[in-house]
């Protein structure tokens, strides 16, 4: 399968995206799905600008994003797929399963309704359900900041402080 990694991080396309896991697992092109990015050129530009040479990023609506995850996953190109959001990342799994068999999340952070799972991971009671309902279908729901860190299996997560 040439998707390497699914990874959900609010901050998108970042020193610790493209450094952190692009490098050390070769990824040829990150599948940037968000729908605000999609519509605007501007942050196009700027994550472009974020990509190292040798690295492709692509734009996708999450509506459009199924059939062109599906493509992807059947290619020999290494592709991380990135969303900022879990909503996104799970609209995603639901309908393009052979391309969303794994989900990652690193640098999800604080915000209203959010409790933290991981120093890095911060949700609300319905994302968590959400993941937990993802992982409980056969898709292995994770939390890893780096590559080389201990992956946490959602199972395992538990509110902290």
């Amino acid at each position: 399968m040439a998707i390497v990694v699914c990874r959900v991080d609010d901050r998108l396309v970042h020193g610790q995206v493209v450094v952190g896991w692009g490098r050390p697992l070769e990824i040829e092109r990150i599948a940037l799905v968000d729908h605000d990015v999609a519509g605007s050129e501007d942050e196009q530009e700027l994550y472009r600008l974020a990509t190292p040479s040798g690295m492709t990023v692509e734009f996708l609506d999450p509506d459009q994003a199924p059939p062109r995850l599906e493509t992807l996953a059947a290619g020999r190109e290494r592709v991380l797929v990135l969303t900022g959001s879990v909503d996104t990342m799970v609209q995603l799994a639901r309908a393009a399963p052979r391309a969303v068999r794994s989900v990652t999340l690193g640098g999800v952070h604080d915000g209203p309704d959010r409790r933290e799972y991981l120093r890095y991971v911060y949700l609300t009671e319905a994302e968590l359900s959400e993941l937990k309902r993802l992982d409980a279908a056969g898709v292995r729901v994770m939390a890893q900041d780096l590559p080389g860190s201990r992956p946490v299996p959602v199972a395992g997560w538990t509110v902290r402080g």
